[in-house]
């Protein structure tokens, strides 16, 4: 794939300093149309700050983010999301005295009745939206291996469960793009694995994938491309064989092994 022709996000040259200091260095980073890509470094290399830049969190103090080719450097996470960008966050928090459908139907955009007009004049827009969406919620707890739970508050799902239930919310905006915050992280092995299988059938569907992980073994069995950060900047990208055992790399992340 033409990554110069089916570029989905992009950013580009992208600076973040915290009172004098640059977290983020002249960064670049692309992400095409239907890749599962992967971002790397050990910790201070400033990939959180990069994730939350290219997310809308976090505005930046030089360079430019285009989303879908449109320039999105000044504008803030919701509108991104419009835009078709969602996030996840690594410790989700989900209404906790909702029912798992409740949350996921918190995802739901531009529903009619959500404007005064629409729900004093357009009752029956307003009923169909909200059929539309209950349906659409179902699917996707369906898609996400969640229905067991469907009815339950979020307070008695598990970390891995939330993770998923977290995903389920942003699904419900029909995102092209997803970054994904260390889904890995707190989950036990077995919900780990639906989980990854969960990430590989949504990008089999065409969703764009940028990936933040400690996990190595789920970086190597999920991405195409790693991107690796050190101080601020690239260090180095490749397939996750070839990341992983870059000399460049290691040292990055144990230090001197001499």
């Amino acid at each position: 794939m033409d990554r110069t022709q089916h570029v989905v996000l992009a950013g580009r040259d992208l600076c973040r300093s915290f009172q004098g200091l640059r977290a983020v260095d002249g960064m670049s980073l692309s992400l095409a149309q239907g890749e599962l890509l992967g971002l790397i470094g050990p910790n201070g290399a400033g990939k959180t700050t990069m994730f939350n830049m290219l997310a809308g969190s976090l505005l930046p103090s030089s360079g430019q983010i285009e989303v879908m080719g449109t320039n999105v450097t000044t504008e803030g996470a919701e509108k991104r999301l419009g835009r078709g960008l969602g996030r996840t966050f690594q410790i989700p928090r989900p209404f906790a005295r909702m029912t798992v459908l409740e949350n996921v139907l918190c995802g739901a955009q531009k529903q009619c009745g959500e404007s005064v007009f629409g729900a004093a004049f357009r009752i029956g827009a307003s009923r169909r939206d909200e059929a539309q969406a209950l349906e659409k919620a179902r699917h996707i707890i369906d898609f996400l291996l969640l229905t067991h739970l469907i009815d339950q508050p979020a307070s008695v799902l598990s970390g891995g469960q939330r993770k998923l239930l977290e995903l389920a919310r942003i699904l419900m905006a029909d995102p092209k793009v997803i970054l994904l915050d260390e889904p890995a992280a707190g989950v036990n092995p077995s919900l780990l694995e639906q989980i990854m299988e969960r990430i590989t059938a949504l990008n089999a569907q065409g969703v764009s994938i940028l990936l933040i992980e400690h996990n190595m073994d789920m970086m190597a069995r999920l991405c195409t491309r790693v991107v690796v950060m050190a101080l601020g900047r690239e260090l180095t990208q490749g397939t996750p064989g070839s990341v992983i055992g870059d000399p460049g790399v290691m040292q990055a992340y144990l230090g001197d092994t001499e």
